[in-house]
């Protein structure tokens, strides 16, 4: 992908082979996309991707007409083709292109390895055994070219009793004992619905990875292989949990919206409906802040408030005094004042907020991007910024085989005539073919 500014992007002339499904494969390949590489998405007409290009492959409107139903649409209309409108596949498909080959046929193959021999990473986060059934590995990539730099990023690795288990990052957070300290005391264990952190955490796991391998490329002129279990890569976000129960064999309990070291720490009633603030004190300067603040300066001199461990006991009485400042507050106001004193607070904000909000707007987060299928919609705005780059979205979601004839015709020079061949063999075309 070539940007539109007069500095290149970091990462312009680096070509990566795209096999990812879902989210955390998918937002790793975004990622380094919007610095500057080639993303090819190497798809096939034959196999519809579920959870990927959307749940169901030809939704009716009326399966999607209702708020949390199978994926978000434009419109709430899929269209003519559905797995190119989805929700689910265009937040993490942006600057990447697509095309179609059917890798189960040997001239699929002939396709992949040329496409390998002209490319500098492949990354795939797939159940083994459908990689295995298209004898995509490491032995084979790195045969063809010794050079490139593979990543594998499967659930739960590739090896051990889990191998071949099927899992989504919700799945993947509960084995790690993620929901086992979220929630609440005394109820169920907490499966947070799309928030699926473990896919995240799993995508930018995956990027890092890759950058430290296209290094390790570049300085010993040779190929490298990585593999990053996503499952195994989240746990490292429970470090504190876990080195408590090696050190104390102490199990982590659920704390709802409190936490150990910050207190009080929770989300606060505002005027208006359903409108909250996020609150968190994690010194007891900010916690004589917070009492002047609300109008109860003599808590701040009381021994029982003076520490953290008695604020912890007495959360619930700080909960009820707290509130009862807030409840008479305008969100933005209290977030204001509270920052004013030096207290870390934000409005908990819903998807309206977040499009309105000033902060974000004045600095650009929010972008436009007009796909062929999916019309203008917006887009959060890459991750980074630099001086001398225009972080802005270079292209929409690739709609399925949109560059076929880029990567058949240009890239691996097949004429009309082996192109039309190829896509009567049901390798290239822009509906799946089943």
């Amino acid at each position: 992908m070539v940007s539109n500014n007069s500095q290149p992007l970091p990462l312009e002339g680096l070509r990566i082979l795209d096999l990812t499904v879902v989210w955390a494969g998918p937002y790793a390949t975004q990622i380094f996309g919007d610095w500057g590489a080639e993303i090819i998405r190497v798809e096939s007409i034959k196999h519809f991707p579920a959870t990927t290009r959307g749940m169901v492959m030809r939704p009716t409107k009326a399966m999607v007409s209702q708020k949390g139903s199978l994926s978000a649409y434009p419109n709430r209309d899929p269209g003519e083709r559905p797995w190119n409108r989805t929700a689910s596949f265009n937040a993490h498909a942006r600057n990447k292109k697509s095309m179609t080959v059917d890798m189960t046929k040997p001239e699929g193959q002939e396709v992949f390895d040329e496409l390998l021999k002209i490319s500098d990473v492949v990354i795939e986060n797939n159940v083994p055994v459908s990689m295995d059934r298209i004898n995509v590995n490491w032995e084979r990539v790195s045969s063809v070219n010794p050079k490139i730099v593979m990543l594998r990023m499967p659930g739960f690795g590739l090896d051990g009793p889990y191998e071949d288990y099927r899992t989504f990052g919700s799945h993947m957070a509960g084995v790690v004992g993620h929901y086992s300290v979220m929630g609440y005391q005394g109820e169920l264990a907490d499966m947070t619905g799309n928030t699926l952190t473990a896919d995240a955490a799993g995508g930018a796991g995956a990027a890092l990875a890759l950058a430290a391998g296209i290094r390790y490329r570049n300085h010993n002129d040779k190929g490298i292989f990585i593999e990053i279990a996503t499952a195994e890569n989240f746990a490292n976000y429970l470090g504190d949990h876990i080195l408590d129960y090696t050190v104390n064999e102490r199990l982590a309990s659920p704390m709802g919206n409190r936490d150990i070291s910050n207190a009080p720490q929770g989300v606060y009633r505002c005027t208006g409906e359903d409108r909250w603030i996020a609150i968190s004190v994690n010194s007891d300067k900010q916690w004589e802040s917070l009492c002047n603040l609300i109008g109860s300066p003599e808590l701040a001199k009381d021994p029982e408030y003076s520490n953290v461990s008695g604020r912890r006991s007495l959360h619930d009485t700080i909960d009820q005094l707290i509130e009862a400042w807030s409840k008479g507050m305008d969100a933005h106001k209290a977030m204001s004042a509270l920052q004013a004193e030096g207290i870390p607070a934000g409005v908990v904000m819903n998807e309206e907020d977040a499009f309105s909000d000033p902060h974000l707007e004045e600095n650009g987060f929010w972008e436009t991007l007009e796909g062929a299928e999916t019309g203008k919609y917006q887009y959060a705005s890459t991750l980074w910024k630099t001086a001398s780059t225009d972080r802005s979205h270079k292209r929409a979601a690739p709609r399925l085989g949109e560059d076929n004839e880029y990567v058949y015709k240009e890239l691996l020079g097949f004429d009309a005539d082996k192109y039309a061949e190829f896509e009567s063999a049901g390798h290239i075309g822009m509906d799946y073919d089943i």
